[in-house]
């Protein structure tokens, strides 16, 4: 009897994983490894390898695949300020994931776009709900507790393999291909890298996915900090996969390299190893690799760096081993009793009530509430959410406790005749849109944006255009990637012309009454049939109680592909609330949105104002369990609330540092600070003590207090530790949160808490000596409920570094101190940064530099056709004495400019003062 061949070495778990890779590795021929850089990575039947694909949506449920448990936002996820539910929410999230990837392996991979580690820098970006926080460390801790979740507890082994989005500085739809995110090397390093760093370093993401956007002139995908920063961050293989069709766009859209092999070998050494391109047809990626490695653009110990990773996460996940702890999950999981309470948990957790005067809340059972709105009784998806199961709403959850309860939508029943006619829109019996004598009746919706949806009233469905151009009424809402039930309402006198906001067109009735879509449009006479907002108030009259639940639908207004320009709440949400409150002083405003809204007036006139993100299936009883007081308010903002985008800088302007943007720069009054959050009782601070009132840069120090519940319920109490340092060499955070603590107190209880301040924390990056820097310095330890409301404070000495002088043996000109008219921009192709000027006489300031009189070098071009000159002066650029002109002729490379500074001594600020727009400068060297 023969004996069976011992399993290859690749197949024993009992071997060290580099030489399990390595075993496999040398197996796959150079064909198969070039397959395996595409998403979708074939199958090598000789080796018995199965089908393995990256990207499986799951930011706060699995997505994509059919019904499945959702979660709250990740907006939402993070109000909670609570790293152990979010965990939880993970982990049930990773158990979903691998029950679809039972029933469907080459479909539902185990690799995961979980989480969204973007700090949320502008409230009107598009795709807000996906990220965590303004904050990076807060970002961090929560992408952290979410990625442990997904890929499990096992020591060996992934439950699924989680993936960073998106590196780096990306928080605008506007363009996102083409625009470049500059960030100045401080912005880069204490902003922007830290959200990313938190979560690698403590293994709770094994893979990163680039950003559309380039940054600092060079496209993300090809960014050297991929090889350079992160990967150090880790001793494992760390996978990086491309974001969909971002590929293409070096040579497409963004025209950076010339083709498509040139452009794929440069990212492949950049360091992306999977290529997420075309979908499942990897024809062309394969096409470009091998013409690339046959050019000699790419080496064959390339390609195997890059397929070594992507088998190290396949590896990790268990797909070859027998032992997978993973493999056998119950399919019962999906939605299962213990997710759905989790999901109601969730969602009640990511509750913040903004507002809270006149013990409007909690309600009485006995109470008589009317509710109404154009989201009270419904709930909506976001693009990266599952397939909701269930829904709870807000209707739901309140007539389930309350009985009886009032509500209407308080949006406007419409008609539309064709101006001058007696001809109406209506919707036929086969859902299309056609002209009759008869009015056909539609619900108005308003979105913001000048987006508005109309819903049959015929049919109760809303109103499309297909691809061939016809209008039907056959859809729940506006759904989709593309959407495209959403209309521009264009005023004209006593008319309106209603374009299809999707392709641009107007609705056109011919001479035969059929309606389609074409460039110029059919007037019409809009009349109101049922006044919405005038309904609403009528109920509200009649109730104790009015609740009023606006707020954003996630695919319209702010999405991906789309950002917002103002922060106002659509004009006809605002209408109803304004006349539900003049009817019933007793409003209740719940808003359900992805992003922060400007609400003055709302806060202002309403007694009470709750915010949650999209709350998911368990929304509405979540919801009731708070109004009712069932369940302290737990939430806390993540975001700052803004009065107006007037306080915002420029959507593409990344530098917070320069713009005062964010709580840690923003010196105006917000409508709600970072951390923001009420609750239905009272807490008082007292007895800060610091373990100690110095500390030397690699020490810590221990800060207790007390906090007491001085209310007469019990109540959750989110704590919160704040910094800031009193003197440095730069511009320093107005506050930085450092620690949290949540705590749950009875009616006079009271509790100590102890949170820990780490001296290294509170360095920033020096760019005088490129590298992260303690000062020695005074810090401000403070201690309250947000950002702003900040109850003790106590000071602790730092002993570390006194930033030195620095001299022109070289200076880096992105190492400035202050600039204007300047901005980021590459030093050659393939790495290394620049500054370039925007406009005639901008400026480069640089502190505190020791002068003397010397020749030197500049790394210098001109991109414009005119000759320029850029000058340097002493202390003032425009007044200072003039120390040396460099003539830059017009090219398009960097080149070496020799000057001679004039005769000065001492240390000075020195100015860098451009003639023209377009002239770059890379550095400043004394010349040998």
């Amino acid at each position: 009897m023969s004996t069976p061949a011992p399993p290859p070495p690749f197949r024993d778990p009992a071997r060290p994983l580099d030489a399990r890779i390595d075993d496999l590795l040398a197996r796959l021929t150079p064909d198969e490894k070039v397959a395996f850089l595409h998403q979708y990575q074939p199958p090598v039947a000789r080796l018995g390898l199965e089908t393995f694909r990256t990207g499986t949506e799951a930011l706060h449920g699995v997505a994509w695949h059919g019904p499945a448990t959702v979660f709250p936002q990740a907006i939402g996820l993070a109000a909670s300020w609570s790293p152990d539910l979010v965990r939880a929410v993970g982990a049930a999230v990773g158990d979903e994931v691998r029950v679809f990837h039972q029933k469907d392996p080459a479909g539902v991979g185990l690799n995961v776009w979980a989480p969204v580690v973007n700090p949320l820098r502008d409230p009107r970006w598009g795709r807000n709900e996906e990220g965590y926080a303004e904050d990076p460390w807060l970002t961090g801790v929560i992408a952290t507790a979410y990625g442990h979740g997904l890929a499990g507890d096992h020591p060996t082994y992934l439950k699924t393999a989680p993936t960073l989005k998106h590196f780096l500085a990306y928080n605008n739809e506007t363009d996102r291909c083409t625009t470049s995110s500059n960030l100045p090397p401080r912005v880069l390093h204490d902003y922007e890298l830290p959200a990313f760093r938190v979560p690698i370093e403590a293994g709770a993401a094994v893979a990163v996915m680039p950003s559309y956007n380039l940054v600092n002139g060079r496209p993300a995908h090809l960014s050297p900090l991929i090889n350079d920063v992160l990967r150090p961050w880790t001793t494992d293989e760390l996978l990086v996969v491309s974001d969909a069709y971002a590929p293409a766009n070096l040579f497409g859209l963004q025209q950076y390299l010339p083709d498509g092999p040139t452009a794929y070998a440069a990212a492949l050494k950049a360091g992306v190893d999977s290529f997420t391109q075309d979908g499942t047809d990897a024809t062309a990626t394969i096409e470009r690799l091998t013409t690339a490695l046959d050019r000699g653009l790419i080496t064959a110990a390339d390609l195997d760096t890059a397929v070594r990773r992507a088998l190290a996460i396949r590896f990790r996940l268990g797909e070859f081993d027998d032992l997978d702890p993973y493999a056998a999950l119950e399919p019962e999981l999906v939605n299962c009793p213990a997710h759905r309470r989790l999901a109601q948990e969730a969602a009640r957790q990511a509750i913040v009530l903004l507002k809270h005067d006149e013990q409007v809340l909690p309600l009485d059972t006995s109470t008589r509430v009317a509710v109404v709105g154009p989201l009270a009784g419904t709930l909506t998806e976001d693009w990266y959410a599952g397939t909701l199961p269930y829904q709870v709403t807000a209707l739901d959850g309140l007539r389930e406790r309350l009985g009886q309860v009032e509500y209407c939508e308080g949006v406007d029943r419409i008609t539309l005749r064709i101006a001058g006619s007696s001809s109406y829109l209506r919707v036929g019996a086969d859902a299309v849109l056609r002209t009759g004598t008869d009015a056909g009746e539609f619900d108005l919706f308003d979105w913001g944006g000048d987006a508005w949806a109309l819903r049959s009233v015929r049919n109760g469905q809303h109103l499309t255009a297909t691809d061939d151009g016809e209008l039907v009424a056959d859809q729940p809402g506006p759904n989709g990637w593309e959407v495209k039930q959403t209309f521009r309402l264009v005023q004209s006198s006593n008319t309106v012309l209603i374009q299809h906001l999707h392709s641009g067109r107007y609705l056109q009735v011919d001479s035969d009454g059929a309606v389609g879509l074409a460039d110029d449009g059919t007037a019409f006479e809009l009349d109101v049939v049922i006044d919405g907002a005038a309904t609403a108030a009528e109920l509200a009259a009649r109730a104790d109680v009015a609740i009023v639940v606006a707020g954003n639908h996630p695919l319209v207004n702010g999405r991906e592909t789309e950002d917002r320009e103002t922060l106002d709440l659509p004009p006809a949400q605002d209408r109803l609330i304004r006349q539900v409150h003049a009817a019933n002083p007793r409003t209740v405003l719940v808003l359900s949105s992805s992003y922060p809204y400007a609400i003055g007036w709302a806060q202002q006139h309403l007694p009470a104002i709750l915010w949650s993100a999209h709350g998911g299936q368990e929304y509405g009883h979540a919801l009731a369990d708070v109004l009712l007081g069932d369940h302290d308010p737990a939430g806390r903002l993540t975001q700052t609330w803004y009065h107006s985008a007037a306080d915002l800088p420029g959507l593409l302007d990344y530098d917070i540092i320069a713009t005062d943007a964010t709580y840690l720069y923003y010196r105006g009054t917000p409508l709600y600070p970072f951390g923001h959050g009420l609750s239905y009782t009272t807490f008082a601070y007292g007895d800060l003590r610091l373990s100690t009132p110095s500390t030397p840069a690699d020490g810590e120090v221990r800060v207790t207090f007390t906090v007491t519940n001085t209310g007469d319920r019990p109540g959750t109490e989110l704590a919160q530790l704040y910094t800031r340092q009193q003197r440095s060499r730069v511009k320093q955070p107005l506050r930085q949160l450092r620690a949290f603590r949540r705590v749950t107190l009875e009616p006079s209880e009271t509790v100590e808490v102890e949170l820990t301040v780490t001296a290294a924390d509170l360095g920033f990056w020096d760019v005088t000596r490129d590298r992260r820097c303690v000062e020695t310095a005074r810090h401000s330890i403070m201690v309250g409920r947000s950002s702003t409301d900040l109850r003790l404070t106590a000071t602790l000495d730092v002993r570390g570094d006194q930033i030195p002088p620095r001299t022109l043996t070289h200076l880096a000109a992105t190492s400035f101190d202050d600039y204007c008219a300047m901005t980021m921009t590459t030093a050659t192709r393939d790495r290394g940064d620049a500054v370039i000027s925007l406009e005639p006489e901008a400026w480069l300031a640089f502190d505190d530099i020791d002068l003397e009189p010397t020749h030197y070098q500049a790394r210098a071009a001109n991109r414009s056709n005119r000759p320029a000159t850029i000058t340097l002066r002493l202390d003032d650029p425009l007044h200072g004495e003039l120390l040396s002109t460099l003539q830059v002729p017009p090219t398009e490379e960097l080149v070496e400019i020799v000057g001679k500074l004039a005769p000065v001594t001492g240390v000075h600020t020195l100015y860098a003062v451009f003639s023209a727009a377009d002239v770059v400068l890379e550095e400043l060297r004394q010349s040998r």
